[in-house]
């Protein structure tokens, strides 16, 4: 099966179905990163923070797959922003990656605390040019922050990845990055499980039209949406059902409803607190 790719700002093209290691068991990291490979993913999201990036190398290692056809994300946190500690923290990076480079670095979070979320994004633009990742973007970005470092950079974000979910669209960051061309990335796609949306009926009665579970619906509603999505599972059969997304389409009635659930309920951390 072959995943849409969606072509970047800045050229580069991204797989728009990858998996996600974010509170995966570093001891288990490479088993599960090297199952969903197995699978068919191509798109890895990991982050220093998540305390995973050797077992996502070793799994890429062993995998045999060629570099070229992997897609790689990584982050800085927020305790290594600045200048220096930036470029220190993407060379520990890559070693415990054991890669060259990667596909994609961002910023976790704007940290607005520190106030040194500009001062970062000018060293990943200074990683690009050196060829350490191939694209650079923003994770957990507001409105605010994206339009300051936009006046202060002058170099758009590739992506922004946010928390993104029925319940919280965030609209308003969404139409910003469209209108910059920044690609939107959706982390906890399916809530993370703290609220039953996988139990409402306006998923359940598409995911019994559709013969798929209400999952698959969701992570469908995603894909349609134009969203990168990044599902996470330590389940092999779990990783499996979360790829097997493109064989049936929602129709646009369908969409709607389920784009009809914003209620503004956020389920993870504030970026305007988190630092």
């Amino acid at each position: 099966m072959t995943i849409p790719a969606l072509t970047l700002n800045d050229g580069h093209s991204i797989p728009q179905l990858g998996f996600g290691v974010f509170k995966v068991d570093p001891a288990e990291t490479e088993r599960i990163v090297s199952d969903a490979l197995e699978v068919g993913y191509r798109h890895i999201d990991t982050a220093a923070i998540y305390g995973n990036e050797s077992g996502v190398g070793r799994a890429i290692a062993a995998s045999g797959i060629p570099r070229e056809e992997l897609f790689i994300t990584t982050k800085l946190y927020n305790e290594d922003q600045g200048t220096d500690s930036a470029h220190a923290a993407m060379a520990k990076s890559l070693e415990r990656l054991e890669l060259d480079y990667v596909d994609l670095y961002l910023i976790h979070w704007p940290s607005p605390a520190r106030n040194l979320y500009v001062e970062s994004w000018k060293a990943l633009d200074e990683m690009r040019a050196a060829g350490l990742t191939r694209s650079i973007g923003v994770s957990n970005f507001l409105v605010p922050h994206l339009e300051r470092i936009l006046a202060e950079s002058g170099t758009v974000p590739a992506v922004n990845q946010i928390e993104l979910h029925p319940y919280f669209q965030q609209p308003a960051v969404t139409a910003l990055g469209a209108e910059h061309g920044i690609a939107t990335e959706a982390w906890g796609p399916l809530g993370q499980g703290k609220y039953p949306l996988l139990e409402l009926p306006e998923i359940t009665e598409i995911a019994t039209a559709h013969e798929k579970s209400a999952a698959q619906i969701v992570l469908r509603w995603h894909i349609q949406q134009g969203h990168i999505v990044f599902p996470k599972s330590n389940s092999r059969a779990r990783i499996a059902e979360n790829f097997d997304l493109f064989d049936f389409e929602l129709t646009g009635d369908e969409q709607a409803s389920i784009t009809a659930l914003e209620r503004g309920g956020r389920v993870g951390g504030d970026p305007n607190e988190v630092n």
